[in-house]
């Protein structure tokens, strides 16, 4: 981008109910003009933000995968002003997006090895970017083994639910999903957190294994000591922070950890890096 405060207009293409209660939906942007899809380079783990015209901008996990061509994806929960009044848009509008924004997954690192998901409720979006990266057919060789661990709360908030399906009947990635609470007398999948399966079913730990974790503070803070346990060096363990990202460039200071800058820094950072840094996350 030419300008960084300049957001490219894109309009609305399609729009998908993720959760029952219609709080979390996915909308897929194309961009009016063609030429700025190819301007609009990123890599999994990168974010973007949404700009809706006299309502603002929030910082959002691009959810589609690079090897997607012809729209980018996003999965917004409904939780203030800009993301409400996005959820009432309809296909067709116009909006913005300005991006990508901060760093990426370190997939140069990440070749050759096997890959540990673990992820819980919406913060899976940037792990489908890199899920459908690493499954693509140009990808695939790239990578070892690919476990994924996706825990929601409760049945009705299971997300992309359709990929999930198709990926857990490939014969060339273990899907393993959770709910904390199964009510749902259909729910074919387990039951508990998302740690407690990981700890379960994950793979022992080696020098050719990474761990790769997205989610809610409170899963990460238990999902940690699963990983210490099973024998992932600190610098195997890559994680993706949002702490209070606003503008994105590294120019307001919201969301300073100490000295870093989570959105021009991160966002994401191995353990080892987190380790060195304050405490705010």
């Amino acid at each position: 981008m030419l300008n960084p405060y300049l957001p490219y207009p894109v309009r609305i293409d399609e729009i998908t109910n993720e959760w029952d209660d219609r709080n979390l939906k996915s909308f897929k942007f194309v961009f009016l003009n063609p030429e700025d899809e190819q301007k609009f380079a990123y890599k999994p783990g990168q974010f973007a933000e949404l700009s809706v015209t006299g309502k603002g901008e929030i910082p959002i996990g691009i959810a589609s995968s690079p090897t997607e061509k012809g729209f980018v994806k996003f999965t917004v929960n409904k939780v203030g002003l800009v993301s409400s009044h996005l959820h009432n848009m309809k296909v067709g509008d116009i909006m913005g997006i300005r991006g990508p924004l901060g760093n990426w997954y370190p997939w140069e690192i990440l070749k050759g090895k096997n890959v540990v998901i673990i992820g819980g409720g919406f913060a899976f979006t940037t792990l489908r970017s890199s899920i459908v990266y690493m499954l693509d057919p140009a990808n695939r060789k790239d990578f070892g083994d690919i476990h994924v661990f996706l825990g929601v709360r409760n049945p009705g908030m299971l997300l992309y639910r359709d990929e999930l399906a198709a990926w857990g009947a490939r014969d060339d990635i273990h899907v393993h999903i959770t709910a904390d609470f199964a009510d749902d007398p259909n729910w074919k999948y387990n039951v508990g957190n998302v740690p407690s399966l990981a700890e379960k079913k994950g793979p022992p730990a080696d020098e050719n294994t990474y761990a790769v974790v997205c989610g809610p503070p409170v899963m990460i803070k238990f999902t940690q000591p699963v990983l210490d346990k099973q024998g992932y060096a600190h610098d195997h363990i890559i994680m993706s922070l949002e702490n209070r990202m606003k503008c994105g460039i590294g120019i307001c200071g919201h969301c300073n950890t100490g000295k870093e800058l989570v959105c021009k820094d991160g966002p994401v950072f191995t353990l080892a890096q987190l380790n060195k840094m304050a405490k705010e996350y």
